[in-house]
């Protein structure tokens, strides 16, 4: 089942969006938990929210970044990020970082294109993202295409072909990583830092997430 929440930016491109954005996912996440779903995907590149749903999800979470890096390093001696604007570049090298991935991702590369763009019909945003992916190939000797947004689920076969590499999906990745983990019983521990949040009083607008 496929949930977007019902509160937020339109698109996440930046700090501020990303911060605004996790309150979203934690309170899908918390809903999906009442309901008795069994694990969750944050369908965000920037991965937003992705540790506090951990910390009140029933059952596994996976950020599409993380999961599309690690299938990646699988596969590929090195591997470059292509994504949307420019602004989104210094957050997905933060998160490179953060999943320890610097041995493996040889660049982070970002365009012109605003996210939105990629859904408006006729528009040159799939041009624009080959060409980088051609680019990244050829400058930065990666061997392998991580696509730094949801919305270029639809680009994988087409960049692959035109390229002859492989080209990472981090939806797809991050369904089959899901699966895998329910699939062998394993959850997020919670005997550190992961464990449930603190019960306190949460004030003013931030009331309905008292945990």
């Amino acid at each position: 089942m496929a949930v977007s929440p019902n509160m937020g930016p339109a698109s996440i491109e930046g700090h501020y969006d990303e911060v605004i954005s996790a309150l979203g996912v934690v309170d899908e996440v918390r809903k999906g938990s009442a309901q008795g779903f069994h694990g969750y995907l944050v369908a965000c590149f920037d991965d937003p929210g992705l540790h506090a749903a951990r910390e009140v999800a029933n059952g596994p979470v996976v950020g599409i970044a993380e999961a599309a890096m690690h299938m990646a390093s699988f596969i590929c001696e090195g591997f470059s990020i292509v994504a949307t604007g420019h602004r989104n570049r210094i957050i997905l090298e933060h998160l490179v970082r953060a999943y320890g991935m610097e041995h493996k991702c040889r660049k982070v590369r970002t365009t012109e294109l605003a996210v939105l763009d990629l859904e408006v019909e006729g528009s040159e945003a799939r041009n624009v993202i080959l060409e980088e992916c051609r680019r990244a190939i050829a400058e930065d000797h990666s061997d392998c295409i991580v696509l730094g947004c949801a919305g270029m689920a639809d680009l994988v076969d087409y960049i692959s072909r035109e390229l002859g590499v492989p080209v990472v999906d981090g939806v797809a990745a991050g369904v089959k990583m899901l699966e895998g983990l329910i699939g062998m019983g394993l959850s997020t521990s919670r005997a550190c830092g992961y464990a449930y949040p603190n019960l306190k009083r949460y004030d003013g607008e931030m009331a309905r997430f008292q945990p």
